[in-house]
């Protein structure tokens, strides 16, 4: 019999989401399973490192979509919040009728993108409904279900054919009579696997 000390650490990916540290007499594993870490941040792990070292590792398991030399570059999180952040700031200044659709693929993993529109931009981000974020209390304050905002993520089971019809999944037209006009964006790391260099 072996005794195995298993840490969960936090994986960056979706709420909750984490990757695995295997301790044992036998060495030490990491499992990653889907995670997305900025810039240092491993290095900011204190279970990784032993004093000031890093702590040897026998084994990584490395579960991504992205170990592909095709992914030859992926823009940190900070600068596609940033290009994200200044596409949506001059759409919706240009009028209140100006809105953006947030094609969201999943149901969880954009928090930190309606987090920082919201607060940066001072809009709040439309969603289907608030349950699915109850347990994340910090998110309630910069989403609503009020559907006469500016920034959508709304969903519906053919988003793509109610955004060809100039509208939103939520059924959402004009604003006053008056007709919307709508960009979509689609958050998704995908896009730079299908790129040249």
């Amino acid at each position: 019999k072996e005794d195995i000390e298993v840490t969960l650490l936090p994986a960056g990916h979706c709420p909750g989401s984490v990757m695995f540290l295997f301790q044992g007499d036998n060495g030490t594993v990491l499992y990653t399973g889907d995670f997305r870490l900025a810039k240092g941040e491993a290095a900011r792990m204190e279970l990784l490192h032993s004093g000031t070292r890093v702590r040897d590792i026998q084994s990584v398991y490395l579960d991504t979509t992205f170990c592909d030399p095709k992914f030859y570059h992926i823009p940190s999180r900070e600068e596609c919040l940033n290009g994200i952040l200044e596409l949506v700031r001059s759409w919706t200044a240009l009028s209140r009728y100006h809105v953006v659709w947030l094609n969201c693929k999943a149901a969880y993993g954009y928090e930190y993108l309606f987090t920082n529109l919201s607060e940066e931009l001072g809009i709040k981000v439309h969603v289907n409904k608030l349950d699915m974020f109850k347990n994340m209390p910090e998110i309630l304050y910069h989403i609503t279900t009020d559907r006469n905002t500016q920034i959508h993520a709304c969903r519906h089971p053919r988003d793509d054919d109610c955004f060809r019809g100039n509208r939103l999944p939520c059924g959402v037209t004009s604003q006053n009579g008056t007709r919307l006009h709508i960009i979509s964006i689609k958050p998704s790391t995908m896009w730079f696997g299908e790129r040249n260099k």
